[in-house]
């Protein structure tokens, strides 16, 4: 599959009256070409079925320098994947992506592409803590956002709740953060860690929930709400 090729392709399923609602949701100077995703999916799943990981990686470098909404999101899906070996050049290239993130939809699929790498190798945190400082929004955003399959294990294995406490404790470090981006993804981290690890998503929100703003807070003990209320209550609504 060559640039031009794929190019025509998602040209092809695209929809100017999508394309211009997309580009006033999204509010990001760039082309939209108004693809929905599931086309997205279906094109790129064919797609990595066919190509080799190195065509993959091309493929992916060349839509990313494309900076089209979809051409972005289908670099990403390309990469995303659990199993990949050897996959450093995938993290490398997720990584280098970064730097570019400035809406949380391309910033999305690409943390998904990247958390499946992190999940492989968990000694990748040690380079995803670097990102919680850093003056980029959307990279410090992507620490959360790549960390995410911590919040979703029932059953962690002992190192894995040693990292999921680290990750707790950067998203404390985020809390004085008041920005809206840093304060929906701190509450999007402990509402999926309430799924499953009520106690803990609990325990946070009682030591920093007061300094969250009210939509994070709101947002974060959703779940724990609703886990909290009667099924009568709930037969009222």
């Amino acid at each position: 599959m060559k640039i031009d090729e794929a190019l025509a392709a998602l040209s092809a399923n695209g929809d100017a009256k999508k394309a211009a609602e997309m580009a006033a949701y999204h509010k990001v100077d760039r082309r939209y070409l108004g693809v929905a995703n599931p086309a997205l999916d279906e094109m790129t799943r064919a797609w990595r079925r066919s190509m080799t990981l190195d065509e993959r990686l091309r493929l992916a470098a060349a839509l990313w320098f494309e900076d089209c909404h979809e051409t972005r999101i289908a670099a990403a899906k390309l990469l995303t994947q659990a199993r990949i070996r050897p996959d450093g050049e995938v993290w490398h290239m997720i990584l280098s992506w970064m730097p570019d993130f400035d809406a949380w939809a391309i910033a999305d699929h690409a943390c998904m592409a990247g958390h499946r790498r992190v999940i492989a190798e968990p000694a990748r945190l040690d380079e995803v803590e670097a990102w919680t400082t850093s003056e980029h929004l959307w990279t410090k955003r992507a620490a959360l956002v790549m960390t995410l399959p911590w919040t979703r294990m029932r059953h962690p294995k002992p190192e894995d709740d040693v990292a999921r406490e680290r990750i707790l404790g950067w998203a404390a470090s985020y809390v004085p953060d008041q920005r809206w981006v840093i304060q929906k993804t701190v509450a999007w981290w402990v509402r999926d860690l309430s799924r499953h690890a009520p106690d803990r998503a609990q325990s946070f929100l009682d030591a920093h929930g007061d300094q969250m703003k009210t939509f994070a807070r709101r947002e974060a003990e959703r779940h724990l709400k609703n886990r909290q209320q009667t099924p009568e209550s709930q037969g009222d609504r």
